[in-house]
């Protein structure tokens, strides 16, 4: 992209920030917004974020902002990447500042409790129409730790019209972080958000002591059950063999930059759940989206056997090795249905 654009990045956790540098790093004028004020003071002052990015420098042309109106003002884009949970407030809170026709782009993973909303639906009711030009999804295996040293990576992003998502295309494009546009953002919503609860699974089987079979097992059977729920929301099939499909199960599912397969091997070993979420320092999206994926299933008449063993261990405390046995023992199926 040859002019320079002012964007503004919401959320200053490691992926916001690792989002922030690949822009500054393309030369926009890039915000990267903190509710913590000694959080933006540090990236001004020290370029670093210690917390969430131990060890990495930031682009030192990078703005670190506490005052949300500062943050937004005349930004020709905003990417929030803000937990699930606090991003209807966050786009409540930033609207009244935003130009007319600003490009909404998001790159948080997770559907809302309650509701079971995806996050664009949530920032279409919270942000005046006349505020956006369009809402833009950015999804894909991607980890922060990764980014920030300039790792190659690859994802998606999905609007549709997809002429949001080829904006965002050029904006974040370089020559280690790539980017593919896809008209189908239910489904790159869909498979980024349930992607977190087969994580928590494949980490529990680490965590357990089980080998690759069983984690192979799982990946596979999860992505049947990820596939089938967004299907019947009217998500294209094929979109879960992208990016934001099987690319992003394969690297939630076998690392340890993952927070959702860390909270699920903790899990596998024995640990407390609330123990786990109290003592992890950041979100575990994938505990709450079972529960949302839990309850939607039900809503649709999908059957979902794996999201509700682990629902089953995450809200009613069973026994992590039981309900692997029971998955084991159920009825015998074909593998296409």
């Amino acid at each position: 992209m040859s002019k320079k654009q002012i964007i503004t990045v919401l959320g200053a956790g490691s992926w916001g920030t690792a989002l922030a540098m690949v822009l500054s790093d393309n030369g926009h004028e890039t915000r990267l917004w903190s509710h913590k004020k000694e959080q933006a003071d540090e990236i001004n002052q020290y370029h670093t974020n210690h917390h969430y990015l131990p060890g990495k420098s930031l682009p030192e042309n990078l703005i670190g902002c506490y005052d949300l109106e500062a943050a937004v003002k005349n930004a020709d884009g905003i990417v929030f990447v803000v937990p699930t949970k606090a991003m209807r407030q966050v786009a409540q809170d930033a609207a009244p500042f935003l130009k007319e026709n600003t490009i909404i782009i998001h790159a948080s993973k997770g559907l809302e409790q309650e509701t079971h909303k995806r996050i664009s639906e949530i920032l279409a009711e919270e942000i005046p129409e006349a505020k956006r030009k369009g809402i833009v999804a950015l999804s894909g295996p991607s980890h922060a730790e990764e980014v920030a040293v300039k790792d190659l990576t690859t994802i998606t992003a999905a609007s549709n019209p997809v002429t949001g998502a080829e904006y965002v295309q050029k904006l974040f494009m370089n020559e280690y972080f790539r980017v593919y546009s896809n008209p189908d953002i239910i489904g790159v919503e869909l498979g980024g958000a349930l992607k977190n609860i087969i994580a928590v699974g494949a980490g529990a089987l680490v965590g357990i002591g089980y080998g690759d079979n069983a984690k192979a097992a799982l990946m596979t059977r999860g992505l049947a059950e990820i596939t089938r729920l967004g299907v019947s929301f009217g998500a294209d099939p094929l979109t879960f063999l992208g990016l934001s499909g099987v690319g992003d199960l394969i690297v939630t599912c076998t690392s340890i930059h993952s927070r959702n397969w860390r909270a699920g091997k903790l899990l596998g070993e024995g640990k407390d759940v609330d123990d786990i979420l109290e003592n992890m320092g950041m979100i575990v999206e994938g505990v709450s989206t079972t529960k949302a994926a839990y309850e939607l299933a039900a809503q649709k008449n999908v059957e979902l056997p794996i999201t509700t063993a682990i629902y089953e261990v995450l809200y009613n405390k069973a026994d992590v090795k039981e309900v692997i046995k029971e998955l084991m023992n159920r009825v015998g199926k074909n593998e296409t249905n």
